[in-house]
């Protein structure tokens, strides 16, 4: 093998040293530049070159001078005397070389340091920060309700770690999230299921952690990987973390349960949302409900401890508070209880779970009288259960899930029917009728979205009638389009019938329900921000998951909007007291109410109002309904 000349090694070893950096460069050129200096100016001296007519001058006033015309080529110009003129221009020639080299090099250095800023990959500096994980649409959600969230805070911050290009999620915040106040919203680009990537976002100092499903095909992979980096760090702090994770498969919830213990907690996705769904589609107004308990904008859910109440009943906490609706109980050292025995004495530690504006406002009113008009409640009525018919327009990958959920409600002989524009629909479903105990199941193929196929369905004979969009099958935009089709022919064919039945429609993108409201009915829209809310809400509050859970599952106590006739006699003022001591008489917690005749108005939530100042008269007509939280 033939050896390497003396040349070729020389020019190795200068690309070695040009690799090395910015730093290095410079350093290089500063040698250079002592070299020439120096080297002129010993020059001089030794030969005792003179300026002009004048003495000859030593090394370091020929240093000195050297370095003034390194740095400045037009000092020169007033030189005098050719010998001492060449040896300037020589420092001046070398100058102009070095200063020259030294601007490209920082200007390189400048791009080069402008573009790894765009990339965001640099670390984050921050404390009592939220770190969100992956990006999908529900960060706009989120980063809204920790906004609102973080009002009262004076430095708060929002760090996002995501598989994407920071200027890109930069550029989508800003227009898709309206404003974020005085929260810093800080983007790093990195993949969440990288040790070395998480190190950016700063997750040892942080408050609390979200991590979302990525739009992928396993999404809860992801999730779990992502989760074994956070807790399996090496470097990881020793005080337990806060982290939201969100799970779209039933199955995988066990798993991401081992790997984060005590340090997670899970939001099951299609769990709640078939729960909502079928809970929505029976009682109209429901999710509206959802969205004021779980957004930060109006009043929330907030737990606190009350000496003043310790000693007294659960049912007693119930009149304490005049602009707070209190719904349960968190024992000292046990988790949460939603709507306990009436009964239940509330011991010292104990902390009232609340719905109220803020976590300042959960005062005790101090109230002797609350003027409760006892001759206007009425007694309990029992419940009649019938039958029901139900649609299901469109199929998604929770759709089984759905009729589960809507089997635990209604009554034996009761039946639902799916239609969908895709065929396989029907193998997806045929495994469910031995599943199922109260209803059959009925499958038609037709395109949802065509006018001719809803009119043979004879949908004037449900009661019930829910839109699913195709989210397996369509592009998001496209999905949901198909959606508000479906829902315009729905209204139409309402209108003509004259039978006002209940829809509830399902929708991915939140943006687009300002679109299905032109119907101008209680179409309520179920989508993802109610899991972005939920995300946002257990980030804050880590206890609030048990809570939430409690109201969506089907066992034990959730929200219902029952006739006002069950609880008050209608064309009477009364305050909202005698509604709720209305309500306790039947082991119910009254926490709001909706009103038929706005029932329709979007600017007033549909009609619907929680947490109500209880001193307030109201006046209740035919068609009103209160909400409660009970076991039925």
């Amino acid at each position: 093998m033939k050896k390497a000349t003396w040349l070729e090694n020389l020019q190795y070893q200068f690309d070695n040293y040009m690799a090395k950096g910015t730093a290095a460069l410079i350093g290089g050129l500063g040698v250079i530049s002592v070299i020439i200096i120096s080297g002129v100016a010993l020059i001089v001296w030794l030969l005792k070159i003179a300026p002009g007519d004048g003495e000859p001058i030593d090394f370091w006033e020929a240093a000195w001078s050297g370095l003034m015309r390194t740095l400045d080529a037009g000092t020169m110009g007033g030189d005098e005397g050719w010998a001492y003129r060449f040896a300037m221009f020589v420092v001046t020639l070398g100058g102009v070389f070095i200063i020259s080299t030294l601007i490209g090099i920082l200007t390189s250095a400048v791009q080069g340091k402008l573009e790894e800023l765009r990339k965001g990959r640099s670390k984050v500096i921050e404390s009592g920060h939220t770190v969100i994980l992956g990006w999908s649409s529900q960060v706009f959600t989120i980063i809204s309700e920790l906004v609102t969230a973080n009002e009262n805070q004076k430095n708060s911050c929002i760090v996002i770690l995501g598989d994407k290009d920071k200027v890109e999620m930069e550029d989508e915040i800003h227009n898709n999230v309206e404003s974020t106040g005085k929260t810093r919203v800080v983007c790093r680009s990195g993949n969440p299921i990288g040790i070395n990537d998480l190190k950016m976002a700063s997750l040892q100092t942080s408050k609390s952690i979200i991590l979302l499903s990525q739009e992928k095909e396993n999404p809860d992979a992801e999730v779990i990987k992502t989760l074994l980096a956070i807790v399996n760090n090496p470097e990881r702090r020793p005080e337990p973390y806060h982290i939201v994770v969100e799970i779209r498969d039933p199955k995988n919830q066990s798993v991401a349960e081992m790997v984060g213990q005590d340090e997670i907690e899970v939001v099951q996705v299609g769990d709640i949302i078939s729960r909502i769904i079928a809970q929505t589609c029976r009682q109209s107004g429901l999710s509206v409900v959802y969205t004021e308990l779980l957004d930060f904008g109006g009043d929330e859910i907030y737990m606190k401890e009350e000496p003043a109440l310790v000693g007294k009943t659960f049912g007693d906490s119930l009149m304490a508070y005049e602009d707070s609706t209190v719904i349960g109980l968190k024992p000292l050292n046990k988790i949460p209880l939603l709507n306990p025995p009436m009964d239940t004495v509330i011991n010292t530690g104990d902390q009232i779970v609340a719905v109220t504006e803020d976590d300042d406002t959960l005062v005790i009113s101090g109230l002797t009288d609350a003027k409760i008009d006892t001759q206007s409640i009425m007694e309990a009525k029992p419940a009649r259960s019938e039958p029901e018919k139900t649609i299901i327009l469109g199929w998604n990958w929770h759709g089984k899930k759905l009729i589960r959920e809507l089997d635990s409600y209604v009554s034996k002989g009761s039946n639902i029917c799916v239609v969908s524009t895709f065929p396989d629909v029907k193998d997806s479903i045929s495994e469910l009728s031995e599943q199922i105990k109260n209803a059959s199941i009925d499958f038609h193929e037709g395109d949802t979205t065509d006018r001719q196929v809803l009119d043979r369905l004879n949908l004037t004979t449900f009661d019930h009638v829910i839109i699913l969009c195709y989210s397996d099958y369509l592009e998001d935009q496209e999905a949901d389009a198909a959606t508000l089709m479906t829902l315009l022919h729905l209204r139409d064919i309402s209108s003509k019938s004259g039978k006002n039945f209940s829809i509830t429609s399902e929708m991915l993108d939140v943006r687009n329900r300002t679109l299905a409201e032109i119907t101008e009915a209680d179409d309520f829209i179920i989508s993802d921000k109610i899991i972005s809310l939920m995300l946002s809400q257990v980030s804050e509050n880590k206890n609030l998951n048990v809570i939430l859970q409690d109201i969506f599952d089907p066992e034990g106590s959730e929200i219902y909007l029952k006739p006002v006739e069950n609880y008050i006699r209608q064309g009477v003022a009364v305050n909202f007291y005698t509604v709720v001591e209305a309500a306790r008489r039947q082991g119910h917690v009254a926490i709001g109410y909706r009103l038929k005749a706005i029932e329709h108005n979007a600017d007033k939530a549909y009609g619907v109002v929680v947490n109500p100042d209880k001193s307030v008269e109201l006046i209740f007509d035919e068609g009103d309904k209160i909400i409660v939280i009970a076991e039925d």
